[in-house]
């Protein structure tokens, strides 16, 4: 089993920052998991925002966040992060953290994912 834990999610002024965490746990996780970050807003589909592999080597980021976010890890720690900067009220959604399996995806497609956090709010004033 695998639990997946964010937070870090809150209120902030449009143009400020969050950081997110994800801690990673479980007797089936492996350091090996792709890790991502997703998020949804109500009334759209769930986006893809950023993936990076474990070992750190690879990282993929959705059009609407490059440049403005970024993802890295703490491999010790089992832990995820999601630095957002420059932050924008359409950046108000869900977030969600999700762990694939397959150690060499780097995958945007929610589908792939084999396990999901219970996600934090972020919402973003204007």
């Amino acid at each position: 089993q695998v639990e997946l834990v964010e937070s870090g999610g809150g209120l902030v002024q449009g143009g400020g920052s969050l950081r997110l965490s994800c801690a990673a746990s479980g007797r089936t996780f492996s350091s090996n998991y792709v890790m991502g970050w997703f998020r949804q807003a109500p009334g759209k589909e769930r986006e893809f925002v950023a993936v990076i592999r474990w070992k750190g080597t690879r990282t993929s980021y959705g059009d609407s966040v490059k440049g403005r976010f970024t993802i890295s890890m703490d491999n010790a720690k089992n832990t995820v992060y999601l630095q957002m900067n420059s932050l924008k009220p359409e950046d108000t959604a869900v977030y969600y953290c999700a762990a694939d399996r397959n150690p060499w995806s780097l995958s945007s497609l929610s589908g792939e994912y084999d396990y999901w956090g219970q996600g934090t709010q972020v919402t973003v004033s204007s």
